[in-house]
């Protein structure tokens, strides 16, 4: 064992992989990164059952040290961060971060977390801090939110102009080589040559603690000597699971999104049009759709482009004045791009109806919360009629919503709907079997049909 030990720790180091003796010890003996108990008083995710699977995969590879596989614990990454001076923290959630996004938001103090309304003004809030601590914040998002940073990287952190430092932690959706839906294949192919063009150094965050450890000290020498950002690319299940605490719901807030969706589609017409968000809500639509046998030609899914269903449905609003616009959006999508409620509130399309399934949650991702999730003090209603919507409306029961749009089917609007769900979704939840343009063609070709 100890001969074993010394040779591999002796080639590893060759290849200038940093790799503890310690560590290789606990491989040895075959119980590395079992983490604690916590999981298991509570109901298992698949994400779990994968993990328990391969600690077990672990045990059997024996010496056999190059078949193990890594899992970062989110508690451990969270205060290695610590130890460089990285204590603030804030961006958008994202699947292949939610592990990690969930120990901070559960673990951070209030003043040192915050989760944004778009990855933009994440890095906007991280440079304030900056400013008025001069120390490193970090921003997570995923990689689909890398458009929304660079205008704020490019003019404002840049060290050709405020030369701000900071950590960018990116979800790498759509890794070359990994199966992933269409959108993020696009992406993930992209996202190495956008941070390259963007100037900004990058590595893949490591899927072991002293790997970990090793590539923060790098970031951290980076940005003291460069003052400048630099990214970790996340690839998928690298951080081990962690459960977010579930927040109360409201006791009369028993509908699921899903439940209220169907509610909203079986009172529509045979002529209405459809545009659903990003996310768990268009997944939904799509196989209730095939649960009814009614085609999907009458809907368009917003795979991508979170923050921008409402813009979508308004285009198609402004040139089909004669049909009935129906915009299923959620909490987390309609805030990343609040500012596209006043350019609707303000276009005056009678036939524009915008439905906002508010479940105040990042539910897609993890279930992290939105603002939208402080009932007391937030209401989209409000915001809706400071815009120029002509009616809002506000729906908690089945009956609620049912009512709601058929009236709103007859009101001139734009008119918004809020209905206000529970979190959470079915844990067997397929994907869209139909690409983006046969979802694009058919849907063309029903608009089409006066």
């Amino acid at each position: 064992m100890a001969k074993a030990a010394t040779l591999i720790k002796s080639c590893l180091l060759g290849n200038n992989v940093y790799l503890s003796l310690g560590r290789l010890c606990s491989v040895m003996k075959r119980d590395i990164h079992t983490g604690s108990n916590r999981y298991k008083s509570q109901v298992k995710t698949e994400q779990e059952k994968q993990y328990e699977e391969q600690q077990k995969r672990n045990e059997d590879a024996g010496e056999l040290t190059e078949l193990v596989r890594d899992f970062l614990q989110p508690d451990q990454f969270y205060k290695s961060c610590l130890n460089i001076g990285v204590d603030f923290f804030c961006g958008v959630p994202d699947s292949l971060l939610k592990d990690f996004c969930a120990y901070v938001t559960q673990n951070a103090p209030k003043e040192k977390h915050v989760i944004a309304a778009n990855e933009g003004n994440a890095v906007a809030v991280a440079t304030g801090y900056h400013l008025a601590t001069g120390k490193h914040p970090m921003v997570y998002l995923q990689n689909s939110g890398l458009g929304n940073i660079i205008n704020p990287i490019m003019s404002l952190t840049s060290p050709s102009v405020y030369s701000v430092p900071m950590i960018l932690l990116i979800g790498w959706r759509g890794e070359p080589g990994k199966r992933d839906e269409p959108q993020h294949l696009v992406q993930g192919q992209a996202t190495p040559g956008l941070l390259a063009a963007l100037g900004i150094p990058f590595q893949p965050l490591p899927d072991y603690e002293e790997g970990a450890d090793q590539a923060l000290l790098t970031a951290k020498h980076y940005m003291e000597k460069s003052n400048a950002p630099y990214a970790f690319l996340v690839k998928r299940q690298t951080f081990a699971p962690f459960k977010l605490k579930k927040r109360p719901t409201p006791d009369d807030h028993k509908l699921s999104r899903e439940d209220a969706m169907k509610v909203v589609i079986d009172n529509l017409s045979q002529k209405d049009v459809v545009i659903s968000a990003t996310g768990m809500l268009s997944r939904e639509l799509f196989e209730y759709r095939v649960a009814k046998d009614m085609g999907h030609e009458k809907d368009f899914l917003t795979v991508g482009s979170m923050g921008h269903t409402s813009t979508i449905a308004l285009g198609v609003a402004m040139q089909k004045p004669k049909r009935q616009v129906f915009c299923l959006d959620g909490d987390g999508s309609v805030i990343m791009h609040m500012g596209a409620m006043a350019t609707v509130g303000q276009s005056g399309f009678s036939n524009f109806k915008h439905i906002v399934i508010n479940n105040g949650a990042h539910d897609s991702v993890g279930g992290q919360p939105t603002d939208a999730g402080n009932h007391k003090d937030f209401s989209f209603s409000k915001i809706a009629e400071g815009c120029g919507y002509r009616k809002t409306l506000l729906a908690v029961t089945p009956e609620e919503v049912a009512q709601c749009v058929l009236d709103m089917r007859g009101m001139d609007g734009p008119v918004l709907l809020e209905i206000k769900t529970r979190l959470g979704s079915r844990k067997d939840l397929g994907r869209p079997t139909r690409t983006p343009i046969e979802n694009k063609e058919d849907f063309m070709h029903f608009l089409a049909i006066n």
